[in-house]
C-alpha cells in the first residue's frame, strides 16, 4: 500500500500495514506513559523504549539526511564526554553516566525518526501516554505527601516534598510541566466533556507540582503556560476560538489561585511554601553557592580543554554544577562544552521557524515547544542533561521539523475514512 490512511492528516510509514501501524502507535503511547516511572533502574521507560525501537526498526524506520547535523552534534557531545572520562573511569558511577549519555543520544535520533512519519497519530498517542503517566506520578506524589498510603510518605516524598515515582522532587516537578500544558490546552480548546476531564487532570498535575516545592517548576509552569496560551491565541483560526481560549484561561487562573489559597491555609504547606519561595537560599548565595560556583567553574573550564570528567565537579566544589551548559564543559571539555549549547540552541532557533506553520499537529507542537523552551531556561540553574523527558522533547521537535517540511512540500495526505 502506498500510504496507510490515518486521522488528522498524518504522514504514515510508506509500507506499514494497519496492524503494524496500530502496534507502533501503541508503543509510542507506552513510551510516553512509562516515562513517569523512573525511581527504579532500569526503569520501565528504558524497557518500553527498547521494545519500541526493536519493533520500529523491524517494521521500517527511515534515517533522513536532515538528521545528520543532529546525529553529528550528539556524537561529538558524547565523544567529548567519553574522552574526558578515560582518566576517571575507575571512579564510582562514571561508566554508568557515560553509558546513559550515549543511550540518551540514541533515543533522540529514534524519536526524531519515529515522529517524522505518521506524525499526527503518533503525537496524539504520545500526548495521551504522557498525561496518563503524569497522572500516575502526580497521584503517587499527592498520596505520599498527605500520607494516604501506609509507608507512602517515606517512599513518595523527600525532604517533606512530593517526588512521586521519581528519585528527586525537582525532576518530578519538571517532568509534569509538559503533561500539564497538554491538559491545559485541552481545557481551553476542546468540547465540554473532554475539557472537563482535562481540567481534573490539570488540577491534579498542578497540585503535584505545587507539592514538589520546586521553585523552578513553579516558575516554568507559569511562564510556559502563558507562552503556550499566547501562541494559541495568535495561531487561532477564528475570533470565537481566540475568545474561548482567553476566557477559559482566565477562569483557569482564578481557579488555580483559589486552589493555592486553600492549600496555603494549612500551616505545614504554608511554612514550606514560604521557605521554598524565598530567593534568599543559603545554597544559592556566597562564593561557593550555586551562582558563585557557576563563575568559578566557568573560569576553571577555560583552562581545561579536556575537562575534569563526569561527576567530578563536586570533588572541587561543595556541590554539583547545577548548570547543564557548565557541566558540559566540565564533564567533556571544550568539545562537549561547545556541542551541547550548539545542539540546544540550534534546536530552539529552528523551532521558532515552525511556530506559525499550520500543520494538523500545531497545538501539540506549541505545547512541546513551550515546555522545551522552559527546560532550556531551567538548564541554567539545574543539571537537566540526563532528564529523559528533555531528550524525548528534543527528538520529538526534530521529528516535527521534518514532518512540517513534508507537509508544506505537499506529500500525499489521504484522509481517514
Amino acid at each position: 500500500m502506498a500510504y496507510a490512511a490515518t486521522a488528522g492528516g498524518s504522514l504514515p510509514s510508506m509500507t506499514a500495514a494497519p496492524g503494524v501501524l496500530a502496534l507502533q502507535r501503541a508503543l509510542v503511547w507506552l513510551v510516553g506513559a512509562s516515562g513517569a516511572i523512573v525511581f527504579i533502574e532500569p526503569s520501565p521507560y528504558e524497557l518500553a523504549t527498547l521494545a519500541a525501537s526493536l519493533v520500529f526498526f523491524a517494521t521500517g524506520l527511515r534515517m533522513r539526511l536532515v538528521f545528520i547535523p543532529l546525529l553529528l552534534l550528539l556524537f561529538l557531545l558524547n565523544l567529548g564526554y567519553s574522552i574526558a572520562a578515560v582518566a576517571v573511569m575507575d571512579r564510582p558511577n562514571v561508566p554508568n553516566w557515560i553509558a546513559t549519555s550515549w543511550y540518551m543520544a540514541v533515543t533522540v535520533i529514534f524519536f526524531a525518526m519515529v515522529i517524522s512519519e505518521d506524525t499526527a497519530a503518533r503525537l496524539d498517542m504520545l500526548r495521551r501516554g504522557l498525561v496518563v503517566g503524569a497522572l500516575i506520578a502526580a497521584l503517587a506524589g499527592i498520596a505520599g505527601y498527605f500520607n494516604l498510603v501506609p509507608g507512602g510518605r517515606d517512599l513518595l516524598t523527600l525532604y517533606d516534598r512530593a517526588r512521586g515515582t521519581f528519585k528527586d522532587p525537582n525532576v518530578f516537578g519538571a517532568f509534569l510541566i509538559l503533561p500539564a500544558l497538554l491538559a491545559l490546552q485541552s481545557v481551553v480548546s476542546d468540547k465540554f466533556g473532554k475539557a472537563f476531564r482535562s481540567a481534573i487532570a490539570f488540577g491534579i498535575i498542578s497540585l503535584a507540582i505545587l507539592l514538589a516545592f520546586s521553585r523552578a517548576a513553579w516558575g516554568v509552569l507559569v511562564l510556559t503556560s502563558a507562552l503556550m496560551l499566547v501562541l494559541m491565541v495568535l495561531t487561532s483560526r477564528s475570533q470565537a476560538q481566540r475568545s474561548r481560549i482567553i476566557v477559559m484561561a482566565l477562569v483557569t487562573v482564578v481557579l488555580a489561585a483559589a486552589l493555592v489559597a486553600v492549600l496555603l491555609s494549612f500551616d505545614s504547606i504554608a511554612q514550606l511554601f514560604k521557605q521554598r519561595a524565598s530567593f534568599d537560599q543559603s545554597y544559592d548565595s556566597g562564593r561557593f553557592g550555586r551562582f558563585g560556583r557557576h563563575i568559578l567553574g566557568a573560569e576553571m573550564a577555560l583552562g581545561l580543554p579536556f575537562g575534569i570528567g563526569p561527576l567530578q565537579f563536586n570533588r572541587f566544589f561543595p556541590e554539583d554544577t547545577h548548570n547543564s551548559y557548565l557541566n558540559a564543559f566540565m564533564s567533556g571539555g571544550w568539545l562537549s562544552g561547545v556541542c551541547y549549547p550548539a545542539l540546544v540552541f540550534v534546536t530552539v532557533l529552528t523551532s521558532l521557524r515552525y511556530v506559525f506553520v499550520r500543520v494538523p499537529w500545531q497545538p501539540t507542537y506549541l505545547a512541546i515547544f513551550a515546555a522545551f523552551l522552559g527546560t532550556v531556561g531551567e538548564s541554567f540553574i539545574i543539571d537537566t542533561d540526563h532528564w529523559r523527558h528533555f531528550w524525548l522533547m528534543l527528538g520529538t521537535m526534530w521529528g516535527m521539523f521534518v514532518a512540517a517540511e513534508r507537509w508544506r512540500a505537499g506529500s500525499p495526505l489521504p484522509r481517514a475514512p
